[in-house]
């Protein structure tokens, strides 16, 4: 039985702590036993994006110390996980126990497909459709592409792409917060292109992407429900 920490992230643990929830499910699900390190925190990239990377620095020796133990780290954002693989060899050169940490942490759904080789994990997702959001980090820093889909194939969910899956949804971290003329009609696009395909749900693996997109689409009206990968599976699961 494969041993994996959770890494939660800030996002997941303060906005959508069901998402987390769900990941654990599909975690001892697929056959392995987690551990949740309350000692964790933050991964250090909003205070990057902000230009504070001795800040960022701090927190990535905090990931190291609490996660460094464990076999396998596995998170339900993409972001994060990227910032991990990314920029932690850049601010904690010459650490000893990074190369391996770095290897070791994984964003949920290539953990479950590509890692574990896990597609059903027991949920039924027959006469949903999805169509998929290629998050940005996830897609372009780890190269997490297949995996969801796959992972809802497996589960009976049609997937109906739409035009551009692959384009960014306007969140950026702090780009959201500092640039909202800009953010909004990318989110707004992506809502429209969402809508075009007919599909159920708007599917990602990233909380800050869906958070973005869920708050545009509630002022908006438009497009179908932006939920993460983690929580439609979880529906699923009997």
């Amino acid at each position: 039985m494969p041993d994996v920490a959770l890494f939660v992230t800030c996002l997941v643990d303060q906005l959508a702590p069901q998402t987390g929830m769900s990941a654990v499910r599909l975690l001892e699900a697929a056959g392995c036993r987690v551990t949740f390190p309350e000692a964790q925190t933050c991964c250090g990239q909003p205070a990057l994006n902000t230009g504070e990377p001795e800040a960022a620095r701090v927190l990535a020796h905090r990931f190291v110390d609490v996660f460094a133990p464990y076999d396998a780290v596995v998170s339900p954002s993409g972001s994060c996980v990227a910032m991990i693989h990314h920029w932690y060899p850049r601010l904690l050169p010459g650490d000893g126990r990074l190369d391996g940490l770095v290897a070791r942490t994984w964003e949920l759904s290539a953990y479950l497909a590509d890692v574990l080789g896990v597609l059903d994990v027991g949920a039924h997702l027959d006469g949903t459709t999805a169509t998929v959001h290629d998050a940005c980090h996830g897609l372009r820093v780890l190269g997490v592409k297949s995996a969801p889909r796959r992972l809802l194939e497996a589960a009976g969910a049609g997937v109906d792409e739409m035009a551009d899956p692959e384009t960014c949804s306007g969140f950026g971290g702090t780009f959201a917060v500092k640039h909202g003329e800009i953010s909004a009609p990318m989110a707004d696009d992506k809502l429209a292109q969402a809508a075009a395909t007919e599909a159920d749900c708007l599917v990602a693996c990233d909380a800050g992407c869906l958070l973005h997109l869920d708050g545009r689409r509630r002022r908006t009206g438009t497009g179908p429900e932006p939920v993460h990968l983690a929580d439609l599976l979880a529906r699923g699961l009997t």
